[in-house]
């Protein structure tokens, strides 16, 4: 087997509304049209996408101190200090990549957790 390619993530969110203001309006993603009948939402991103899935429970939490050792998605910023204002604007949980690098990390409204990369 050989892998080619990344299609989507999909996100567990217990509030569809919350989520979507966070990954459409505070991360700018572009929503797009979806046919399945089990409540969610989608996003595009170049050729990636994220499906957001409404559940009732989020099954766990981060779980490490360091944010970047759990779980997560990770998305390049053309301006990182930017997209951390958006984030703080909006009381957001903000959390530095502990390596040094150009990154930040934060948590959407169900814990999940997002890495921002400065671009290359």
């Amino acid at each position: 087997m050989q892998i080619t390619q990344s299609l989507h993530t999909a996100i567990n969110v217990t509030n569809l509304e919350k989520a979507e203001h966070f990954y459409g309006e505070i991360l700018g993603l572009s929503k797009i049209e979806r046919s399945l009948k089990y409540p969610g939402a989608w996003y595009q991103i170049g050729n990636y996408q994220i499906h957001l899935i409404l559940v009732e429970q989020i099954a766990s939490e981060p779980k490490h101190e360091k944010w970047g050792r759990n779980p997560h998605i990770a998305f390049s910023v053309s301006d990182l200090d930017a997209a951390k204002q958006q984030l703080l604007n909006y009381n957001f949980p903000i959390q530095p990549s502990a390596s040094g690098r150009p990154a930040i990390f934060t948590q959407d409204w169900d814990g999940n957790v997002i890495e921002l990369n400065a671009q290359n």
